[in-house]
Order: structure tokens, then C-alpha cells, then sequence
């Protein structure tokens, strides 16, 4: 096996396991509460190994206005993400997140112009076929957490296309530090009203999910170094077998087959997609707050 596979799959396993202690943790401390202390943790990876760039740096930007609009998407995304992940099934949550490149592919065409093959697009909307297998509107009811989660992909999808378009102009320091310190900001406010102080557990397991984060993305830059991003980027899919593996150990939850055969369309089209794909590819970042790739 490819050493940037390994190192994929260990990424997606740690963002998986972050995940869970976020759907653990939900019940006791608000959104922006968890989202403040989590992205505040997940940059200490990235202080630590940073190299050849300086922090005081991150504002000298060559697309100001689209930064902090990849800052803002990105923060709202995390929400709606935190917010899922707190209120319906895991699996669900994976599932529903798989949509984002269908998102991204109708934004890359629409603003950036971008040429999609006709079997990518079949691909795509088989995808999406898979989804509503596992959601199933209509024969079962559908909570809050999956509309939130489905807008939280639309946001997912504006920062993917916005990062395609800035990232090689940007500094590595600008695209975290930015989002970093907007998210604190944002959550400390927002978590005020509700604000409840972390026990030492409960901040043990913040450290642990900020540290998680950040060490799955710097993972996954490395991945993209050591192998082809083509060969990584199926890794990304193995999430939803932890997805249905914690949610049956830790929170009863146990997709019926229905949700099942969805799960595997996502994944048998989410793969094909990507390996289909003669272009480069390039990291797409996760909208949980700071997952993000080359």
C-alpha cells in the first residue's frame, strides 16, 4: 500500500473519531461553545510544524474579499456540521456530507466555468440517488439536523470552489490563521448567552478533538506529497464504514438495508467519479472547522 494512502486513511480515521466525540460531547455544551474550543486547539499542529511562513503574515492577501468569504462560508458550514452531528444519525451525517461535490461541480460550472463530462454528472446525481436512500424523505421523518447538515454542504461546496480559485496565490498561514481566528470570534460571541464552563473532561476531550483535526488535515498535506491525490481521494469514502461502526458501538444507531445499499451507491459512485477524473485534484477541505488540504 502506498504510504499517502496509509497516511489517508489514518487522516480520515482521526476526523472520524473527532466526529464522534463532537456527536458525544453535543448534549452537554452548545455548538458554538464546542466549535470555539475545537478550532481553537486544532491549530496548535500547525504552530508546531509550520515552516517558511510567518503568521504575522496572513493578511497580506491578493483576493482580500474572497479569504474572508471562504472564512465566513467555512465557520457557518462548521455549525451546521457540529449542529448534525449533535441531533441526527451519524451515518446520516456522512451521507448527506457526500453531496458536496455535486455542489462544488454545479458551482465550478457556473463560476468557474469549468468543462463537467456528461458521465460525471450521471455519477454525481446517482450519488445523490444514494442519499435519498439513506434520508428517505417522505417515508421517514426528517429532523432539523438534516436540513441544516444539507445547507451545511452547500457551504462545504462555496468553500471547495472559492479555495480551487485562491489557493495557489495564498498563503498556507492566510487560509488557516484567518479562519481560525474569525471562528474564535464568531463562537465566543454566539456561545455567550449559553455559555456553560467545560469540566476537565469535557475540555480533555475538546483538546482532543482540536488536536485530531488538525493533525488529520496536516495528514493529509502530507499524503499529498508522499502519493498521487488521485489514489488518496477514494480514502475520504472509508468514513462511513466508521460512521456505521461507532454509531453501532457508542450511540445505537444501526442503518437498516435500505440505508445500507444507499450508503454503498454514494460510495460506488463517489469512487468512480474520482477515478474517472483526468485532471489533477486538487484538496477539497472538510467543512469541519480546520480540515483543509492542498
Amino acid at each position: 500500500m502506498p504510504i499517502g494512502v496509509l497516511l489517508a486513511f489514518i487522516a480520515y480515521a482521526s476526523f472520524s473519531v473527532a466526529d464522534a466525540l463532537i456527536k458525544a460531547t453535543g448534549p452537554a455544551l452548545s455548538v458554538f461553545e464546542i466549535a470555539f474550543f475545537t478550532t481553537s486547539f486544532s491549530i496548535i499542529p500547525a504552530m508546531v510544524t509550520k515552516r517558511g511562513e510567518r503568521w504575522r503574515d496572513m493578511y497580506k492577501l491578493s483576493h482580500p474579499y474572497l479569504v474572508h468569504l471562504r472564512c465566513a462560508s467555512a465557520i457557518c458550514g462548521t455549525a451546521c456540521v457540529m449542529y448534525a452531528f449533535t441531533h441526527i444519525a451519524f451515518a446520516d451525517v456522512y451521507a448527506i456530507g457526500f453531496t458536496t461535490p455535486l455542489f462544488v461541480t454545479l458551482l465550478s460550472v457556473l463560476l468557474l466555468r469549468e468543462h463537467v463530462a456528461a458521465h460525471r454528472w450521471a455519477l454525481l446525481l446517482i450519488s445523490f440517488l444514494g442519499v435519498i436512500l439513506v434520508i428517505r424523505p417522505g417515508m421517514k421523518e426528517l429532523e432539523t439536523g438534516h436540513y441544516i447538515m444539507m445547507i451545511g454542504a452547500v457551504l462545504g461546496a462555496i468553500t471547495t470552489t472559492i479555495l480551487r480559485h485562491v489557493a495557489p496565490r495564498e498563503r498556507r498561514t492566510s487560509l488557516v490563521g484567518l479562519q481560525v481566528l474569525y471562528s474564535g470570534i464568531f463562537n465566543a460571541i454566539l456561545m455567550i448567552p449559553t455559555f456553560v464552563v467545560p469540566t476537565f473532561e469535557q475540555l480533555a476531550i475538546l483538546l482532543g478533538i482540536g488536536l485530531l483535526g488538525g493533525m488529520g488535515g496536516l495528514l493529509l498535506i502530507q499524503a499529498s506529497k508522499q502519493t498521487p491525490a488521485n489514489l488518496i481521494a477514494p480514502v475520504q469514502y472509508s468514513q462511513l464504514i466508521w460512521a456505521i461502526l461507532f454509531g453501532a458501538l457508542f450511540f445505537g444507531e444501526y442503518p437498516d438495508w435500505i440505508a445500507i445499499v444507499g450508503m454503498l451507491i454514494v460510495v460506488g459512485a463517489g469512487l468512480a467519479n474520482v477515478l474517472s477524473e483526468k485532471r489533477p485534484i486538487r484538496w477539497k477541505p472538510r467543512i469541519f472547522f480546520f480540515r483543509i488540504g492542498e
